[in-house]
């Protein structure tokens, strides 16, 4: 296949996917999972791979609205990384499947301590969903290699809702660009921020 062919095809499968893609989601579930992370007072994100590195992504996002978060690993998670969370606070999990064993074991620690369990996958059958007190659908056609398994379009829906939620949570915190401009101060963006009469 020729390269333009290749570059038109990829944007086409992921722009159709998210075009379609919000349906998916139940709205009663996205608000409630909008409550809960402005509510709380810690927030995680936990996933293996394209997921996991999207978990970072979204623990940033968090940060620059003011919400303390952070990534956790799934080895440190159960070499003593859950002890960042407290009853009542949030963990976020990432599996496309809901099957990732490797998220089983945290599953069970959070329940254990009475942290809020946010799930987003494509199986909303799955196990991790089934124990989650909110799941997220991720819904995705496939992705964009010949062979349908590289997460590539499935790392773009995940990320596309992570940004929702950080929109919705910007709305129900009433969170402002003066409050950014303080702890962005840094680069092109910080100068802008702060050139502006906040």
């Amino acid at each position: 296949m020729e390269l333009r062919s290749l570059l038109d095809q990829t944007f086409q499968i992921e722009s159709e996917c998210l075009e379609n893609g919000s349906s998916y989601i139940d709205e009663a579930q996205f608000a409630r999972a909008v409550e809960a992370l402005r509510s709380s007072q810690r927030i995680a994100a936990c996933g293996c791979g394209h997921s996991g590195i999207l978990c970072q992504h979204f623990a940033h996002l968090m940060c620059c609205i003011e919400k303390p978060a952070r990534f956790i690993a799934p080895g440190e998670a159960v070499h003593g990384g859950m002890g960042y969370l407290q009853s009542g606070d949030v963990m976020v999990f990432a599996s496309r499947g809901g099957n990732t064993q490797e998220l089983f074991p945290i599953m069970e620690i959070c329940k254990a301590r009475n942290v809020i369990t946010i799930t987003i996958t494509e199986n909303v059958q799955s196990p991790l969903a089934c124990k989650s007190d909110i799941v997220l659908r991720q819904y995705v056609t496939r992705e964009t290699d010949r062979d349908n398994f590289q997460g590539t379009t499935s790392s773009t829906v995940l990320c596309v809702i992570f940004h929702a939620l950080q929109a919705a949570i910007i709305e129900a915190t009433d969170f402002q660009v003066r409050h950014f401009a303080q702890i962005h101060p840094g680069g092109a963006v910080g100068a802008k921020l702060n050139g502006r009469n906040l």
